[in-house]
């Protein structure tokens, strides 16, 4: 039996659609998915699928277009959902945190970063002055390992370097001790090395300031070296979600088969081509009936494009939304892969 988590954060059949002059897109469509008290958690698939969606519905930050159609949203015990913009902003500062993916579009460039930091400060801490702001601004400079801290802080962003630049937004997110972190894609465009840095920081920050953390990516290997339990989302639906064990080596879903099979081994590789789903995203205007992922799975049934599976739980922590996990499947083939 899995060990009762204390949850942070309860995300239940949440609905966002779009409105668009092609009509309605539905593109998160009755998602669940749980974040426990200093747990990290990835949400993970290919652009397009939803995660980006689904965090911005949780922090109400979508445009104008946007709607969360269903569902609730649940932090610490309450749900947040129909909370007016006023109290929501407290929220969205002081207790959950978002580091964006393009770093130069989130920072001010005309603006030095240790002001960035101290008018996030002083904004909701009041009482704080200017000299007191200053201080901390350096200590969470040296915080996120930015070299020279009290130098830095008087540096434009176009002055820094991509990953120095993304631990200014780390430390301009986590400014407030947030009880929940969000990164959308963090790594993105930084070579190896910091890359590494970059996730080997925001573990290292879990301890430090006791948060959860979201990481969305749609890089596995990203997940399998930072996260504890795993959401598979495809075509605004949660295909699968487990702890990174039970995702990794236990997978129960051919669209987490695909995207495992996409990581490159150089080990193995010998002039073989790299490895693609093959097909396209599904159409989220007027989507299939059936399992999103129909149309791309080398082992779908006929039932699978006429029904929507529902989740078969394979530990009390592991379950996979596929007709094959179905005791009754006559298909031999996914069997032995599995």
């Amino acid at each position: 039996m899995e060990e009762r988590r204390e949850l942070l954060l309860d995300v239940r059949n949440l609905k966002t659609s779009f409105s668009t002059f092609l009509g309605e897109v539905e593109a998160v469509r009755d998602v669940s998915f749980s974040v426990g008290k200093g747990e990290i958690v990835g949400i993970v698939g290919e652009s397009g699928s939803g995660k980006s969606v689904s965090v911005l519905s949780v922090l109400k930050l979508l445009p104008d277009n946007g709607v969360v159609k269903g569902g609730t949203v649940e932090f610490n015990g309450r749900n947040i959902l129909p909370l007016p913009e006023k109290e929501m902003r407290r929220i969205r500062n002081n207790q959950i945190a978002m580091i964006f993916q393009d770093p130069m579009t989130s920072l001010n460039p005309t603006v030095r970063v240790g002001k960035q930091i101290t008018e996030r400060l002083r904004a909701f801490q009041k009482g704080l002055s200017e000299r007191e702001a200053q201080k901390r601004a350096v200590e969470l400079l040296e915080m996120v390992h930015i070299p020279d801290a009290a130098r830095r802080i008087r540096a434009y962003p176009f002055e820094m370097s991509g990953g120095m630049r993304q631990r200014v937004m780390i430390a301009i997110a986590i400014a407030c001790d947030p009880k929940l972190l969000i990164a959308d894609e963090p790594t993105t465009a930084l070579d190896v090395t910091i890359q590494n840095q970059i996730l080997k920081l925001l573990r290292s920050l879990k301890n430090d300031i006791g948060s959860s953390i979201i990481l969305i990516t749609h890089d596995l290997g990203v997940v399998a070296e930072t996260c504890e339990r795993v959401v598979v989302m495809y075509g605004g639906m949660v295909m699968e979600e487990g702890t990174a064990e039970e995702i990794f080596y236990h997978t129960a879903h051919p669209y987490t088969m695909g995207l495992k099979r996409s990581i490159p081994d150089v080990t193995e590789m010998k002039g073989e081509r790299l490895y693609s789903i093959a097909g396209y995203p599904p159409q989220l205007i007027n989507p299939q009936k059936g399992c999103p992922f129909a149309d791309r799975c080398q082992f779908a049934m006929g039932v699978c494009r006429k029904y929507i599976p529902d989740y078969h739980f394979l530990s009390d922590t592991h379950r996979s939304m596929c007709w094959l996990l179905d005791p009754g499947c006559p298909n031999k083939a996914w069997k032995e892969e599995m």
